[in-house]
């Protein structure tokens, strides 16, 4: 781990700050007419997903932080646990629902996800950006209606219930975004 100067930073850099990591999701070089250059950020906290702003001197060196990536397929759910299989090492992992977050909403069977750790430490784990499932519970579809407007719940085969058109019926597979939850589309 090294420092690097802060007129170096660029979106998608982790950083250590005061021994929590962070990944740059924001950053905008000032030059003012009077007094010294800035640099103003937004981080993302990778532990609790939150987002701060923080402004440095153009001088100002911090702290990069290495970040490990991890493979990991999902296995199954068990009380406050969450199981999966090491791809490398195929080694069982429990980790708490928890630090999953609402990701645990959209785990299905296999699916692989991106776990992150810090020092040795888990801070996060990522799902694809994208996952079809299958509809397992919805009222009736309404025959002709492809209309964007109108939606109803409707629950996948995790047990995570979604907003979706109202033409969309039991057995539909549907591609769903994991970061919001939102349905993009009907897959086939």
């Amino acid at each position: 781990m090294g420092l690097i100067a802060i007129n170096q930073i660029k979106i998608g850099v982790s950083i250590d700050l005061e021994g929590t990591p962070y990944i740059v999701t924001n950053v905008e070089h000032v030059k003012p007419g009077k007094g010294g250059a800035f640099v103003r950020t937004k981080l993302r906290n990778f532990k609790l997903d939150t987002i701060i702003e923080r402004t440095f001197r153009s001088d100002d060196k911090i702290e990069e932080a290495y970040i490990e990536e991890k493979t990991l397929q999902f296995s199954y759910h068990s009380g406050d646990f969450t199981h999966f299989i090491d791809s490398e090492t195929y080694e069982d992992m429990a980790i708490e629902k928890t630090k999953l977050r609402e990701a645990h909403k959209f785990l299905k069977d296999n699916l692989e996800v991106t776990a992150l750790y810090y020092k040795g430490e888990l801070v996060t784990v990522i799902l694809p950006n994208f996952v079809i499932y299958t509809i397992t519970h919805t009222e009736p579809g309404i025959k002709g209606d492809t209309a964007k407007s109108g939606g109803k719940p409707a629950t996948i085969e995790t047990g995570a219930i979604i907003q979706v058109p109202l033409f969309i019926d039991v057995g539909t597979k549907v591609k769903i975004d994991t970061r919001t939850g939102e349905y993009i589309e009907r897959s086939f």
